[in-house]
This record gives structure tokens, sequence and C-alpha cells, in this order.
């Protein structure tokens, strides 16, 4: 059964990080519950095949040097984890957000996206 702390990591690198579809396929059954809930900033879904269609269109809509790195601290406990993250060339992240998640059973029941607020010049 994998840990809170390692939940974070696959789903920050092994689903939404990863451009291979089919081991981000392999990736979401073994980290998520097949009814898990998503929400982001533009809607809830539900389910395997919705969370890969929201994974797949965000890697499809962004430039391949993108990726994901994690900033700062994991805070975990045994139902619920959160990590921040940045999303873009290294070093240059150009979106930057938190995931909450919460765990049942060993798997992710629910991810929720944060997404800072956009800095003002």
């Amino acid at each position: 059964m994998a840990t809170t702390s390692e939940l974070l990591t696959a789903n920050l690198h092994d689903v939404f990080g990863n451009r291979d579809t089919e081991s981000r396929r392999a990736a979401i059954e073994r980290t998520f519950a097949p009814d898990v809930a998503f929400v982001d900033p533009d809607e809830t879904v539900t389910g395997w095949d919705a969370l890969e269609a929201k994974a797949a269109a965000l890697l499809d809509g962004a430039p391949g040097a993108f990726q994901f790195v994690e900033e700062g601290r994991r805070y975990v406990s045994a139902s619920h984890g959160a990590l921040a993250w940045g999303f873009g060339p290294v070093g240059d992240p150009q979106v930057r957000g938190v995931d909450v998640i919460e765990v049942r059973d060993g798997v992710i029941a629910r991810l929720t996206t944060i997404l800072a607020e956009a800095q003002q010049s």
C-alpha cells in the first residue's frame, strides 16, 4: 500500500507529468480510486477516464519543454496530503499550484488542484 507521500509523487510525476499514454494510464489505475473526483478551477470530473482526459489535455496543450517541478515542503497525514508545484520550462514555471489529495484505502479518492493567482506587474 502506498504512503500519502508516495501518492503525491505518483500524482505529479507519473500521471500529470507523464507524456506516455500507456504508462500514464497504468499509473492512474495504481494511484487513484476508480471513482476518483478531480476538482480544478474549471470543473469537477469523476473516474479514471475523466482524469486521464484532463492529464492528456494539459500535456498535449503544453510545449514539450514544460514539466512539473515540486516546490516546497510536502504536508502529509494518513488521510491527506498537499504538495506545491510549478509547471513550465525548468527554472521558469509559467503556472504554479498546490495539489491536495484525500487518501482512502491506499489510493487517492479526491484530488483538488488550487492554482496560484497571476502576479500583477
